[in-house]
């Protein structure tokens, strides 16, 4: 995409360790990819994922375009409904690969329990491209905070599962076509 430079210091996560960090201000950054509100920069340290609320420390970055390719505020608006919470999931990215996790085959259930008028408990079960991958965490958080977002959600939890091994037969005709590996 495109090099910047950060304004101020900022929290991050290391890509694929999971574990946090803070770049320094004035570094410069290459975004990587700019998907689901998040950001992906590569340093001469590494890979990293910077969170949508610290992204106004990215210069040059576009925050409303970021906003608007993200859906962001989408999720919560309307009513409930199975596909609502699909969507929402579908704003959720590896910032490894360029594809959200429902198309890239890591949403394994999704189950839905009325609690009460008007409430509802959202599980679901995913899993990661590998088992090591330290950010399962944080993908699985996002994916936890999208669906506890929509209306009427009173609790949101999101298990992170390992059988079946996710393979990239798993990846829908969508996803392959992002890849280009159709």
């Amino acid at each position: 995409m495109s090099t910047t430079r950060l304004l101020e210091d900022v929290p991050a996560t290391v890509i694929p360790a999971g574990t946090p960090a803070t770049l320094a201000a004035g570094e410069g950054v290459h975004i990587v990819q700019t998907l689901g509100g998040n950001v992906t920069v590569r340093t001469d340290h590494g890979l990293f994922r910077i969170a949508r609320e610290h992204a106004a420390a990215i210069a040059g970055l576009d925050l409303d375009k970021l906003d608007r390719e993200s859906g962001a505020g989408a999720s919560s608006a309307g009513e409930f409904s199975e596909q609502a919470a699909w969507d929402a999931l579908k704003g959720c990215f590896d910032p490894e690969i360029p594809v959200n996790i429902v198309d890239l085959g890591l949403i394994y259930d999704l189950d839905i329990e009325e609690t009460g008028p008007g409430s509802r408990k959202v599980e679901v079960k995913m899993t990661l491209t590998a088992p090591g991958c330290g950010m399962g965490p944080v993908i699985a958080e996002d994916a936890r905070q999208r669906v506890a977002a929509l209306p009427g959600v009173t609790e949101a939890k999101v298990h992170i599962v390992w059988d079946p091994q996710w393979t990239p037969q798993m990846i829908s005709p969508a996803g392959r076509k992002q890849l280009g590996i159709e």
